[in-house]
């Protein structure tokens, strides 16, 4: 059993990526205080969005049901995750008031955190007017945004194991695959399993490899975001930290640090890591690192881990590569034991 775990830094040039609430007619990014420093980010659900999104487009995903109105809407997708590849990675609610056979509830198995800059950074104000169509001396309607430049950087951990496994058993929404879902999910050949103390329902290991597999090509060619109209940039991440942790521990949340107001990649944090670590990994740490991405920095990095890279302990390259190449390992069945939770 492995999780894996680490970092996911993206490169926003001149971007408003994810915004505010706007007032005085003027579009906020969000953005946070650490003491008198501003630090603008990426929220968790925003990035979320923008894997799910960045699916292929021949990769069906789950519906969402929207009903009731006012303050008592709900929207929830189907709750189908031996159908849909989103419902079994990003998790779901649904509450059906007096419908036991469709309330059920599934964790997140791909976990996110808020994608912060990691150095303070000033957020600048642009402006613009509309007075397409207007008459003579009339005056132009005023509107402004905010953007800015910065690397914002957040945790992720993949539960490797819990890929195409719901549970079916248990108290109030634990159950992931209430019936008559469980059945029609048996019935198209999920197997019966004991799953960290439920019973479960698991899908085929060749269906297992294809999700994760997926999801870590997917990850390499993220896109979304606000404003891109004005402030089109590149979302896919420009470094991707990635290691399997047999714990789900992430010891990695340190590597990006802060000198002289500039973003850096702690390389001593890693070496100190890996070695602190070494009997929870489960196999070579990944280090995906966009060529031209804080400067000369990825050259100094390898130079310095160059004993731990000799060793097969760490491997540096294009996170395009680097994914798509553990990718191709897991679809060849290569890391099964990965998906294997000791409880099942």
């Amino acid at each position: 059993m492995s999780y894996l775990v680490g970092k996911i830094v993206l490169d926003v040039v001149a971007g408003a990526p994810n915004n505010g609430l706007g007032e005085d007619n003027v579009a906020r990014v969000k953005q946070l205080r650490v003491g008198r420093d501003t630090h603008p980010y990426v929220s968790a659900q925003a990035f979320r969005r923008w894997v799910r999104d960045s699916l292929p487009v021949s990769e069906p995903v789950s519906p969402v049901v929207r009903s009731g109105s006012g303050q008592k809407q709900q929207a929830y997708t189907h709750g189908r995750p031996d159908r849909y590849i989103d419902d079994d990675l990003f998790g779901y609610m649904v509450a059906v008031k007096g419908d036991k056979t469709r309330t059920c509830q599934r964790d997140t198995v791909l976990a996110t955190g808020t994608f912060v800059s990691v150095a303070p950074r000033r957020i600048d104000r642009d402006f613009g007017t509309m007075s397409r169509g207007f008459g003579a001396g009339e005056n132009p309607v005023l509107h402004g945004h905010e953007f800015y430049s910065a690397e914002l950087a957040g945790d992720v951990l993949l539960d490797l194991p819990r890929i195409g496994v719901f549970e079916i058993d248990g108290t109030g929404l634990k159950i992931e695959l209430p019936e008559p879902a469980a059945k029609e999910a048996q019935d198209d050949g999920a197997e019966p399993v004991t799953f960290r103390g439920s019973s479960a329902l698991r899908l085929a290991s060749v269906e297992r490899r294809r999700r994760a597999a997926l999801l870590l090509r997917t990850l390499t060619a993220v896109r979304g975001g606000a404003k891109q109209s004005m402030h089109y940039g590149d979302r896919t991440p420009a470094l991707v930290l990635l290691a399997p942790v047999k714990g789900g521990i992430n010891p990695f949340t340190r590597v990006m640090r802060v000198r002289s107001e500039r973003t850096r990649f702690d390389a001593e944090v890693l070496r100190a890591e890996i070695e602190a670590w070494a009997d929870e990994l489960d196999g070579p740490v990944l280090l995906g690192w966009a060529p031209g991405f804080l400067g000369e920095q990825r050259d100094q990095v390898r130079s310095e881990l160059a004993d731990l890279i000799g060793a097969g302990r760490l491997v540096i390259d294009h996170p395009r590569v680097l994914l798509g190449g553990l990718a191709e390992q897991i679809e060849r069945g290569e890391r099964d034991a990965w998906f294997e939770d000791p409880k099942v």
